[in-house]
């Protein structure tokens, strides 16, 4: 089987193989054929060490494709199926899960620590506790989650990651209000779903915020109402907001210089929503004064911070209205032996999304 491999931490390039063994299969679990995946940011956070993950592994966790075999135990599912793949699945019964807040379940993050693949060398981690890298991959049955036949395998896998998290973002996390100002800072996959979240909400103006001229035009069609690049986004909080602050400001690229600027972006008493993952020694400094003159609210927002399985089926049914384009979000392909053109696509700004297909 093939499979795109990052034998060490900190290497800029996958190695494609075809001695990979998808393992694991047995009660409560999935074969899923993959057919296409996104590459997220995540996974070349993952790769330089950024995000924690084990080595050698498979990156990918934004895939969508067909079950090929269920495991004992296993319900609702058959082969043939169409999936997207849930890198955080509900366990449904931990304290999150409880509350309702099922974003925040732990149970997902174990599977992360367990080998799912196999070479003669020795086992292989999936990213994330899948790693959509490859042509198969066992999960948990709830990482399998049904997809309707008329969603092709291309968008279904941008749902699986980029485009919950970044409408679920400017929806359940920040709750955008009609009439509000937004300013989004990294237009990448996730920074678009932003904006278009935002947009969904009816904000009157959203700055979209990005060092990559390619992705400021981008950023317009997707319905910011003005782009900029960082150095002119004081400009625009002058002339947006009289120098105020905005109301909203989306953080979406996971480093605690734009998080920093982003605060200083947001009005006294307006949000600031934290959307990038980062690295766990990137500290973002805020005085104890400013916390409490300023009532800035701050929230991160996991995975769209809200039901993941609600905001998939959300996602697909505004698709089918015409309401958000996610079609438009995919900006390249590539065939899983390019898989290092999508990586340079990734790190030069070039693509939005870059889909592998399989």
């Amino acid at each position: 089987m093939r499979a795109a491999v990052l034998h060490e931490i900190g290497q800029d390039k996958l190695e494609v193989l075809d001695d990979v063994e998808a393992v694991g299969f047995g009660p409560g679990k999935v074969r899923i054929r993959v057919r296409a995946t996104g590459l997220c940011h995540s996974d070349v956070s993952a790769m330089s060490g950024v995000l924690p993950q084990p080595a050698p592994f498979i990156p990918g966790h934004e895939g969508a494709g067909e079950i090929l075999d269920v495991g004992d135990g296993v319900t609702g599912l058959s082969a043939g199926r169409r999936v997207l793949l849930c890198w955080l699945p509900a366990c449904g019964a931990c304290a999150a899960c409880k509350r309702g807040q099922t974003q925040l379940c732990l149970a997902g993050f174990m599977n992360a620590g367990t080998p799912n693949f196999r070479r003669p060398g020795g086992d292989v981690f999936g990213f994330a506790g899948t790693g959509t890298f490859t042509e198969e991959v066992v999960v948990d049955a709830g990482c399998a989650v049904p997809i309707p036949d008329d969603v092709p395998f291309d968008i279904a896998a941008l749902i699986g990651c980029g485009v919950t998290t970044g409408l679920g973002a400017a929806i359940n996390t920040a709750k955008v209000e009609a009439g509000s100002s937004v300013a989004v800072i990294g237009c990448g996959g996730v920074g678009i779903s932003a904006v278009q979240g935002a947009r969904l909400q009816g904000a009157a103006q959203i700055v979209a915020v990005d060092p990559v001229a390619s992705r400021r035009e981008a950023a317009l069609r997707f319905g910011a109402t003005e782009a900029v690049a960082p150095e002119a986004l004081g400009d625009a909080k002058q002339r947006i907001t009289a120098g105020e602050g905005f109301d909203y400001v989306f953080e979406v690229v996971g480093k605690s210089a734009t998080a920093r600027t982003a605060y200083e972006t947001t009005r006294r008493g307006g949000t600031l929503c934290v959307v990038g993952a980062g690295a766990m020694d990137d500290n973002l400094q805020l005085n104890m004064f400013e916390l409490f003159f300023d009532e800035k609210r701050i929230l991160p927002s996991m995975y769209g911070g809200g039901d993941v399985l609600r905001s998939y089926e959300r996602a697909i049914a505004l698709w089918r209205a015409g309401r958000i384009d996610l079609e438009s979000l995919i900006t390249h392909r590539v065939p899983l032996a390019n898989v290092n053109e999508a990586l340079e696509q990734m790190r030069t700004g070039t693509s939005l999304r870059t889909c592998i297909e399989i």
